[in-house]
């Protein structure tokens, strides 16, 4: 798949040392196969268990012009960390995934091929469609993530089938102007970028994917995580 086109991926991070090294050479591999041009964003909160002593050596392999530490001194939000990383992005489009391998890199020439397809702005990786799923979540949790996804459709009617994920392609441009307007910085920062990217009439394209529950480290998704998402979905319905 030549392309003459740049992609720039930003990964959040937050204690993942033991998961940074495998996802890092999936991505390589990925780009490598697919003939596609390459950088890889890591944005770091601090994380004390070493991320940032991983990402130092592999720099070492894959060189820190193709790999760069972003780091920050603290956890500040998922939102605003892609607004730190997308600040040292040179790509025309911009990838944004989680690094604990719950998004597998192998969707991402599916990715691109949608979006040439379609001349598409955005396009959206989905749980909710044939094809997509979720693999290593027990009922309550396949439900608690239904549950959010078809309230959040009701309420916002965002025009995507899961508006909860988070691996996502943007075309640099339009996720800047996007980022601009943007207040959220947690979880409901998946939530906001939607809704406005549909009520500015910007084309959306869905590909299939699965979800896989991380297998090294704890996850991020607690109580607190949850009322932020309603608080988020009732702010975004009275303001945008």
């Amino acid at each position: 798949m030549p392309s003459k086109r740049k992609y720039s991926v930003l990964l959040p991070t937050y204690n993942e040392r033991e998961n940074i090294a495998l996802i890092t050479w999936l991505l390589v591999e990925t780009f490598t196969k697919s003939k596609l041009d390459w950088e890889i964003i890591v944005i770091d909160d601090a994380s004390p268990d070493g991320t940032q002593l991983v990402v130092k050596k592999l720099q070492k392999e894959y060189g820190e012009d193709r790999l760069i530490l972003a780091a920050r001194p603290g956890k500040m939000g998922l939102g605003s960390a892609y607004v730190h990383g997308l600040r040292r992005a040179k790509g025309d489009f911009v990838i944004i995934m989680d690094a604990d391998l719950s998004h597998h890199p192998k969707y991402i020439p599916d990715f691109v091929k949608a979006q040439q397809k379609a001349d598409a702005d955005i396009v959206t990786g989905t749980r909710y469609v044939a094809g997509g799923g979720v693999d290593g979540w027990d009922f309550r949790r396949k439900l608690t993530s239904r549950g959010a996804n078809f309230l959040a459709a009701t309420v916002l009617q965002p025009g995507v089938s899961d508006l909860t994920g988070s691996f996502r392609l943007y075309r640099k441009s339009v996720l800047e102007e996007l980022m601009a307007q943007c207040v959220s910085t947690g979880y409901a920062f998946q939530m906001e970028i939607m809704v406005r990217a549909r009520n500015q009439g910007h084309t959306v394209a869905e590909v299939p994917i699965v979800f896989v529950d991380r297998l090294f480290g704890s996850s991020k998704l607690g109580t607190k995580e949850i009322v932020f998402f309603i608080k988020g979905m009732l702010w975004l319905l009275f303001t945008t």
